[in-house]
């Protein structure tokens, strides 16, 4: 099958999209490249993750599946706990249920959106 289309950008729905713009940058070291109350944007000048506010907005629960997660972002680590510091000291929580065992690191972003920190296995 054909492309017929390319990936723009991933847009994740938030309360305070400054604040994950800022967490983010701090875990992908992109450049800010948009930031306000109702938006922001991080960039690597190829891919961009915007994040959008909405009214009321409640975070995905983890591992509730009464507030099921909508999505989750997966990023490769060297060194899964120098990687889990760092993220925490950016803001992020790490959940009790750890699924992964040393494979992987579920946290949570500063807005309640899991995300899994992954050492990658060799190529």
């Amino acid at each position: 099958m054909s492309e017929f289309a390319k990936l723009a950008m991933v847009n994740l729905e938030c309360a305070d999209p400054a604040a994950l713009a800022a967490f983010y940058h701090g875990v992908l070291g992109w450049e800010i490249t948009y930031s306000d109350d109702a938006y922001g944007m991080i960039s690597d000048g190829a891919t961009s993750i915007g994040f959008g506010r909405v009214e009321g907005y409640e975070a995905p629960g983890w591992p509730d599946k009464g507030a099921p997660k909508r999505y989750h972002l997966d990023f490769y680590v060297e060194d899964l706990a120098d990687a889990e510091r760092r993220c925490r000291e950016l803001g992020a929580d790490v959940p009790e249920f750890q699924p992964g065992g040393d494979r992987y690191r579920v946290l949570t972003d500063p807005g309640g959106h899991p995300f899994c920190l992954c050492v990658k296995s060799g190529d």
